[in-house]
């Protein structure tokens, strides 16, 4: 008994002394993983501090780079002005009374201006032509043009005059504007055959294409008609009768005979903003082909002679290089041309202007398909709006 008691004894103490060996086996682990992690804590705090140190604070970084100028043209001059506009035609500058209202204003003001040949591609950001582009920035809509432009350079043409010239060049520029030129666009939509007869319009130069001159004339028809149609229409014109609208169209030229007597300008000898709008309207309306009906020129050469007068000194004083222009169609006339470089004779050259047709050819089918969906488009919306009266009417009786 008293031998187990000894060996009980002994195996206790063996038992109540296995924790603190364990412990004193495991204590030396931990202290080598501490010592290994603490270098590894070290050198990330030192990781982040060399970070923290090369990360520039908001005064030390350097100015954001300017940013890109979002034009068409961003190789530009400085203060040159980058006029897109319509092509030119054998009769007169533009087809655009507002794109030649712009180009004559930058020549009476003697402005540096160059026209950027898009094949009438391009739009401004509002949709419109003409827009121009200057100093890296665009402005868009011809009178929003004419004002910025004479604050920018400081050409006034309209200083010499009182407010209450002022107030009359206002009154008949809103009759131009919202009046006779709603009457001209009314009768090119509903004779587009005589408008490219009788400003002899080239559509293949204009679109740069060698697509038939047939398909253009038709898809230009097409467009020009529907798209005229809809704006008369919107603007309140459109619902009175065809004669009806031709009076108000000559009512106005001879508001604006009366108005001109005999002065060479409206305001006296120099040319101002009115004799500008007033010459780029009445432009569309007298250089139109004689062989070509058209009764607003007819009326303007028999009963306001002065206003062709008008028509005539503006021309000769703004554009001495006319007929250069409406023959060669060039959209920079006014401008020195370079030497012409020597063409490549390996060849090369000839494909690279192959493959440039052919992708315009390409840009304008597609704009041909477009015009031809929207016409679709507005045919089912005019045949649902004809259905759902059609409906109504039914309905009510």
């Amino acid at each position: 008994m008293a031998g187990e008691e000894e060996q009980k004894t002994a195996t206790t103490t063996e038992n109540n002394s296995s924790p603190p060996a364990e412990a004193a086996k495991e204590a030396p682990k931990e202290e080598a993983v501490a010592a290994v992690k603490a270098p590894e804590t070290e050198a990330a705090a030192d990781g982040k501090a060399a970070a923290t140190a090369a990360t520039p604070t908001a005064e030390q970084q350097p100015p954001p780079a300017p940013p890109k100028p979002s034009v068409h043209k961003p190789n530009f001059e400085k203060d040159t002005v980058y006029l897109y506009q319509f092509c030119r035609t054998p009769l007169l500058p533009s087809i655009s009374p507002y794109c030649l209202k712009v180009e004559t204003w930058l020549r009476l003001a003697s402005v540096k201006y160059e026209n950027v040949d898009h094949k009438m591609k391009l739009r401004s950001k509002k949709g419109q032509l003409p827009f121009i582009e200057l100093n890296g920035e665009e402005v868009a809509d011809s009178s929003i043009i004419v004002k910025e432009l004479a604050q920018r350079f400081t050409k006034d043409l309209d200083a010499g005059l009182d407010n209450y010239q002022k107030s009359i060049s206002h009154a008949l520029i809103s009759m131009i504007e919202n009046s006779l030129v709603m009457v001209v666009l009314w009768w090119r939509s509903k004779n587009t055959d005589s408008v490219l007869k009788g400003y002899k319009l080239n559509l293949q130069h204009g679109y740069g294409t060698k697509i038939p001159q047939v398909i253009l004339n038709f898809i230009f028809k097409f467009a020009f008609s529907r798209k005229g149609a809809k704006k008369v229409k919107a603007q309140g014109i459109g619902v009175h009768k065809p004669e009806e609208i031709i009076d108000m169209g000559k009512r106005d030229l001879k508001v604006l005979s009366d108005v001109l007597a005999d002065k060479p300008f409206f305001f006296g000898d120099e040319p101002t903003l009115l004799d500008i709008v007033a010459f780029a309207n009445l432009a569309q309306i007298y250089f139109f082909d004689k062989e070509v009906e058209f009764a607003l020129r007819d009326f303007m050469q028999d009963n306001c002679a002065n206003l062709v007068g008008l028509v005539n000194r503006m021309k000769e004083r703004c554009y001495p290089d006319w007929e250069d222009m409406c023959k060669t169609l060039d959209l920079n006339s006014h401008l020195p041309k370079p030497e012409p470089e020597e063409k490549p004779t390996d060849g090369k050259g000839k494909e690279e202007e192959k493959k440039d047709e052919k992708e315009g050819d390409k840009e304008t089918e597609k704009e041909i398909e477009k015009e031809k969906e929207k016409g679709e488009n507005e045919k089912d919306v005019e045949k649902d709006v004809e259905e759902n009266k059609q409906k109504e009417e039914k309905e009510t009786k």
